[in-house]
C-alpha cells in the first residue's frame, strides 16, 4: 500500500519536472545570455525580464497552492512563443506540445481545479 501511494506521487510528480526540465534552463539562458541576436527581441533587459518572469512562474507552477496561476503564466508564455515561430516561419509543432505538456503536468496534479463546482 505504501509503495502504491509512494510510486502515485512520483508518476503525478514526473510531468511537472519534465516541464521544469524544459523552462529553467530556458529562464537562466535568457538571464545569462540575454545578448542573443536572433531574437525578435534584441533588448538585454526584456531577454532578463523574460528569465526571471520563467522563473517565478516555474516556481509558481511548481507550488501547490499556487500551481493554477503558474500553468497559466506559462501556458501564455509559451502560446506567445508558438505566435512568434508561426510568424517567423520556424517549426513550431514543439512549442504546442509543451503548452498541451503544461497543461497536462497541471491537470495531473491538481484535477479538482479543472471542474465546476455545483
Amino acid at each position: 500500500m505504501k509503495t502504491e501511494k509512494t510510486l502515485s506521487k512520483i508518476l503525478m510528480w514526473l510531468p511537472s519536472l519534465i516541464i521544469t526540465l524544459f523552462f529553467i534552463p530556458n529562464a537562466l539562458d535568457k538571464i545569462f545570455n540575454s545578448s542573443q541576436t536572433d531574437k525578435i527581441v534584441a533588448n538585454s533587459s526584456v531577454m532578463i525580464a523574460t528569465g526571471i518572469f520563467l522563473l517565478i512562474s516555474t516556481a509558481l507552477f511548481l507550488y501547490n497552492k499556487t500551481v493554477l496561476i503558474g500553468t497559466i503564466l506559462l501556458a501564455f508564455y509559451m502560446t506567445f512563443i508558438v505566435f512568434i515561430h508561426m510568424y517567423k516561419g520556424k517549426p513550431y509543432e514543439v512549442a504546442i506540445l509543451i503548452v498541451m505538456a503544461t497543461i497536462f503536468a497541471s491537470y495531473i496534479r491538481k484535477s479538482n481545479l479543472y471542474y465546476q463546482n455545483k
